[in-house]
């Protein structure tokens, strides 16, 4: 019970950081995606029976949270959540610098998600310019974050540290 309640506890503050502290001192692409940081680590660790809900869920937040297309970050955090957990029967899941990659590449797939999604269902002209005018500089903060965060979350999960 109390591990559930550590998990929790750690979404919630993940959510006021990234939706609330961070954007009041750091500019839009240089802004953590602990959420997406979030996904990544459960597709490296949980089960398909914890994680898609899980993912799908803190996707759907970061939608409701953001104000794009509702949605949008729930489909995205649900297929990175899938590729990585495939990927995960065939690597070594305690390596920091594969979570570090990790993050780094869920970024760049979330963004192309983004961009396919929206070049198909949506209207708006010039859409790949706001996309891809931050890519890189948010990869690399959420490579780093999640370095960062490769200590905390095993430790909020009740799980030893690799």
């Amino acid at each position: 019970m109390v591990r559930y309640l550590n998990i929790i506890l750690l979404i919630i503050l993940a959510v006021v950081l990234q939706s609330i502290v961070l954007p009041a001192y750091l500019a839009e692409a240089f802004r953590p995606g602990i959420l997406l940081v979030i996904v990544v680590y459960l597709g490296f660790r949980a089960g398909m029976r914890v994680g898609i809900p899980s993912s799908f869920g803190l996707g759907l937040v970061q939608d409701t949270l953001s104000g794009i297309y509702f949605g949008l970050n729930g489909f995205s955090y649900l297929l990175v959540f899938l590729l990585f957990h495939e990927a995960s029967e065939r690597l070594y899941t305690g390596s920091r610098l594969l979570m570090m990659l990790g993050a780094f590449m869920a970024t760049v797939i979330t963004a192309l998600v983004h961009l396919g999604l929206l070049l198909v269902f949506s209207a708006s002209a010039g859409v790949y310019t706001s996309i891809f005018g931050a890519l890189i500089p948010q990869a690399l903060t959420n490579a780093v974050v999640s370095g960062l965060l490769f200590r905390v979350i095993p430790l909020a999960a009740g799980e030893e540290t690799p």
